[in-house]
């Protein structure tokens, strides 16, 4: 028997303090006994903002005064099928409490992992600790000196900037180590977190925060080549790539290009309908790539995305900033 799928409403919230609010399910419901977002089933009529004030209301007695979209994603658990309309609640009143009896928790978004989620959760938990802009790095150039002079200057001046990934192919990979402990030192410092475009064993050795995969890296790959503590992305571009992504334990894609771009001349570009139906593939968040600059990332929020991917976006051409 074909199962159905149940459309959900889930809220994030956060406090001032950076804490969210999770809450247990009782042990006889499904999936029991496990922490989630608190929301719940989207009613015939209703809207999806509709549907989180008032679950939220029921469940922990907070009134959601506004909301954005922060990921929708859909999973089969085998017996249940469930559609999640994510939304970041970004203004709220009210004290939580367990108004249907379930215990509930503000915990620090950073120790959210401590926690045992069900699997559909595992990407929103992501999708919480990945910020909206991700940078990408040009090529270094022969002097390591003007690159890390040019580099700091970008991240003071866009200091939104929590993601960064070094790509550097011209390099020899001694060359490529030596920099990536510089840049992981000087973004460590900053709270900055750095991929790496190398070989995965390379972000273990230098104490980088994750590896993003090439497409052809990605497709080469039939499992996880790093430990879950690490961040895992790639860069997609079709849904066969993205579904791949997926059965392999991504955590992110960079889905592109979207955008006609100068770095991929004559490449055709997806636009944004097209990407906005990959992102409906995607179970796990989706950057946008391919001619954005910083304040592009509403638009591409407004299709699905978690945020933008960027290189002369963030770091003019002309290197001066």
């Amino acid at each position: 028997m074909k199962t159905s799928e149940v459309h959900v409403a889930v809220a994030v919230i956060i406090d001032q303090a950076q804490h969210v609010l999770i809450t247990r399910r009782h042990n006889h419901a499904h999936q029991g006994g496990l922490w989630e977002f608190p929301g719940g089933k989207i009613e015939a009529g209703e809207s999806v903002e509709q549907a989180l004030q008032r679950e939220i209301g029921e469940e922990v007695g907070l009134r959601v005064n506004s909301s954005q979209p922060l990921i929708t994603l859909r999973h089969d658990y085998g017996d249940k099928k469930v559609r999640l309309e994510v939304r970041s609640v970004t203004a709220f009143q009210g004290q939580a409490a367990g108004k249907e009896g379930q215990a509930w928790q503000w915990v620090p978004c950073s120790q959210l992992r401590q926690y045992e989620f069900p699997a559909a959760n595992q990407a929103i938990i992501d999708a919480i600790q990945l910020p909206d802009h991700y940078l990408i790095t040009p090529e270094p150039g022969h002097n390591p000196g003007d690159f890390l002079t040019q580099f700091d200057a970008t991240l003071r001046h866009h200091p939104s900037i929590r993601l960064v990934q070094l790509r550097a192919k011209q390099l020899g990979d001694q060359e490529y180590r030596q920099l990536a402990e510089q840049v992981i030192a000087r973004c460590h410092a900053k709270g900055i977190n750095v991929m790496l475009n190398a070989e995965p064993s390379l972000v273990v050795d230098v104490g980088a925060d994750g590896v993003h995969l090439t497409s052809q890296r990605l497709m080469a790959l039939r499992s996880r080549p790093l430990p879950a503590q690490y961040w895992l992305a790639a860069s997609c571009h079709n849904e066969v790539e993205i579904c791949h992504a997926i059965k392999i334990g991504v955590n992110f894609v960079v889905l592109g290009p979207v955008l006609a771009t100068n770095s991929h001349p004559g490449t055709p570009a997806l636009g944004w309908s097209h990407f906005g139906h990959l992102v409906e593939v995607s179970s796990i968040p989706v950057y946008a790539l391919g001619g954005m600059r910083a304040q592009q990332v509403n638009t591409a929020k407004a299709w699905g995305a978690q945020g933008i991917a960027a290189i002369s976006g963030f770091w003019p051409s002309d290197g001066i900033l």
